[in-house]
């Protein structure tokens, strides 16, 4: 564990990443609008909704630092997942709304930013990957992401419940994207298969299926476990953990990553 990077290690091929749960600004905190702003579009107690997972033997890693410090789930590259889409990019520049975040950072300060953060988040990434690939000829990364239902810059109007990307059917095997979906289809929420979200950059670099790597993102709707308020304001947001809402979410999470855990170990 380091000051910024959690890593809990387990013995199932199954790996579940958040990379956009944190809310550090590190040294960069003067360079936003408002700190508020800066984490307005986290992925608001993700880790907290997936605890469950570390009793099913998962390796889980999260990142401490904001995605607007960077984004350690976008091309490092700079080019967009999304063409043609409004999306945020590395080092975003606008919240997901299109708000004013910070001025566009020098190439200097974007490789900065990637060396001291981007760069060990995958390499601890790869490395976790590895050791498990090593063990069992499946390894599953689950790449757990969620957002607001309404944000009318990204998507027209409220996003499904449960979103899966597999970038096209190209990141795992069609049998394990399609019992993912059977679980969501068995659920009371909505999903959608490939929709507005196929994916990040981890789900697409990551998932290479002929080399027993399958990688799958799933984005939730945040509805499904808070209370989701009718204005954004720094006193309405972000709103609590409802254990409520996360109580009935959690059982069709949890089908969902004993079927990755089922696929990836060869069960029935």
């Amino acid at each position: 564990m380091s000051a910024w990077l959690d890593i809990e290690r387990g013995p199932a091929p199954l790996i579940v990443a958040f990379p956009h749960g944190g809310t550090g600004l590190a040294d960069c905190a003067d360079q936003f609008a408002t700190p508020w702003l800066a984490r307005v579009d986290t992925d608001w107690w993700i880790a907290d909704l997936y605890a469950f997972a570390r009793d099913l033997g998962a390796t889980m890693i999260a990142t401490r630092i904001s995605r607007s410090v960077i984004d350690v789930n976008r091309d490092p590259s700079g080019v967009s997942l999304y063409p043609g889409q409004a999306t945020t990019g590395l080092v975003p520049t606008t919240t997901f709304a299109g708000e004013p975040l910070s001025a566009e950072p020098s190439a200097a300060e974007i490789a900065r930013r990637r060396a001291a953060w981007f760069d060990p988040y995958h390499a601890a990434l790869t490395a976790e990957i590895a050791r498990l690939r090593a063990a069992h000829a499946r390894v599953v990364v689950y790449d757990a992401h969620s957002i607001r239902s309404h944000i009318p810059r990204l998507f027209d109007g409220e996003l499904p419940q449960i979103n899966i990307g597999t970038n096209g059917g190209t990141t795992c095997a069609a049998e394990l994207a399609a019992g993912m979906e059977q679980v969501a289809a068995a659920s009371p929420y909505s999903h959608v298969m490939n929709g507005r979200f196929k994916g990040g950059w981890t789900t697409r670099h990551y998932g290479q299926p002929a080399d027993g790597v399958h990688a799958i993102q799933i984005e939730l709707a945040m509805r499904g476990y808070l209370a989701e308020p009718a204005a954004l304001t720094e006193d309405t947001w972000p709103a609590p953990l409802d254990p409520v809402r996360a109580a009935a979410l959690r059982p069709v999470l949890t089908a969902m990553l004993t079927h990755c855990l089922a696929f990836a170990t060869g069960q029935p």
